[in-house]
């Protein structure tokens, strides 16, 4: 089942069931007004949910309507938590090397990195990112990441999974000139982290058949800057899946229903054939190989698209396809 929220001008929008081919939506009045109600009742509702989803494979349904990814919100336009993690080991080892890290700093695989950032205000698919200034070092985090009900606190790895409701991707931009010196202070980061970004659609793990594994989705997650390929690499290749680090956050708290936990940037050992899916880990690579980094961060008017196909080729989340902006100037669609 696929799952949407349509603007209709309050804070959490109105909940929608969206065809498998991403064309078609109908409101899913009587099962849940928002996600994050469908989310906190999902025993009670997700029967009708899927009941209206199978009714709309078959064929026309009262009030359904042609689907317009420019009328949609994030998936959850806001909730309780916001946790991202760093699963793939690539990634992380790429910037230790490229930037020198001493080897008593650097991180072991052992147990998952990861920081909450802010949820209370999410970017929708095609909505603008504003950002203060250029030189803010500004740089798309493409990531895939799901939703969880209630997990109590102590659940072990091997039970998450089964609180894992739905998967989406996520833009988790980052300012890398705020990242380094707000990192130092061991408070985390604030001006770092503006609004994350999330695909028009979340689904249920059961629509990624075979792809989803082990607690990752195994696909490539596309990545295109300015309409040229930035990278392809392979989602499934997460040192950490998802049940790992469901677990690591739920050591000492429980997880609010709604809780959305993030993979961190996708990333591939096969880099040098498949891309990368954020300029830093680029700009890495580039350091290790050539001794300067030369691909510069985003300007105003940069566009980013991270898109996930099936084996068929078929989108299954829609596009995240957003333009970098100057804070105050923001537009949806």
């Amino acid at each position: 089942m696929k799952l949407a929220t349509v603007r209709d001008g309050t804070r959490d929008g109105r909940l929608a069931v969206v065809s498998r081919d991403l064309r078609r939506g109908v409101e899913a009045r009587g099962a849940a007004n928002t996600l994050l109600d469908a989310i906190e009742t999902w025993e009670r509702c997700a029967p009708r949910l899927l009941a209206l989803a199978d009714a709309l494979e078959r064929g026309p349904v009262a009030g359904e309507l042609a689907l317009d990814m420019a009328a949609l919100a994030a998936p959850l336009p806001r909730t309780w938590q916001w946790l991202d993690g760093s699963a793939f080991h690539n990634h992380g080892e790429l910037m230790q090397r490229a930037f020198k890290v001493p080897d008593h700093d650097r991180v072991a695989h052992t147990k998952p990195l990861m920081y909450q950032g802010g949820s209370d205000d999410f970017l929708g698919p095609l909505e603008d990112m504003p950002v203060p200034s250029e030189s803010d070092g500004i740089d798309f985090e493409a990531e895939v990441a799901v939703v969880v009900d209630r997990v109590p606190m102590g659940t072990p790895s091997a039970g998450a999974l089964g609180h894992v409701k739905l998967v989406m991707l996520a833009n988790d931009a980052s300012l890398r000139t705020h990242a380094l010196p707000e990192k130092k202070t061991g408070f985390g980061w604030i001006h770092a982290k503006p609004a994350t970004s999330f695909s028009p659609v979340a689904v249920t793990p059961d629509e990624l058949g075979a792809a989803w594994k082990d607690g990752r989705v195994c696909l490539p997650l596309h990545v295109t800057w300015n309409g040229q390929h930035f990278g392809h690499p392979d989602a499934g290749a997460m040192g950490f899946g998802f049940h790992e680090l469901i677990a690591h956050a739920a050591y000492s708290r429980n997880l609010s229903a709604g809780t959305i936990v993030g993979s961190g940037t996708v990333s591939s050992a096969d880099y040098a054939t498949v891309g990368s899916a954020c300029i830093a880990e680029r700009r890495a690579i580039e350091l290790a190989d050539r001794g300067a980094a030369v691909t510069d961060y985003m300007r105003f008017g940069d566009r980013v698209r991270i898109e996930m196909f099936d084996a068929a080729g078929r989108s299954i989340f829609g596009a995240i396809d957003q333009r970098v902006v100057p804070a105050g100037r923001v537009t949806r669609g």
